[in-house]
């Protein structure tokens, strides 16, 4: 490998530590977790409502977590209850 291309990837992986500490900042910022798969960790509460089949109560918290609208949070905790099979 030339001392070029050492340069060059030395630079990339500045870059990207540089990227991680600004996406750890603006997660910590907006109240967002993340999972070791990059998906979005969902609020243990959310959880704990689908599992005692509370709908509406996982809308509210989600909701609230969010700020999104009525129909999105609904979209999404119905995702969030079809992908754990609850």
């Amino acid at each position: 490998m030339s001392s070029f291309e050492e340069q060059e990837i030395a630079l990339l992986r500045q870059r990207i530590v540089r990227l991680e500490a600004q996406m750890e900042f603006l997660f910590k910022h907006l109240g967002v977790s993340m999972n070791e798969d990059g998906s979005p960790a969902v609020d243990p509460r959310i959880i704990e409502a689908l599992k005692k089949n509370n709908f509406i109560e996982a809308i509210k918290i989600y909701r609230e977590k969010t700020g999104v609208g009525l129909a999105e949070a609904k979209a999404a905790v119905e995702q969030i209850n079809a992908q754990r099979g609850f």
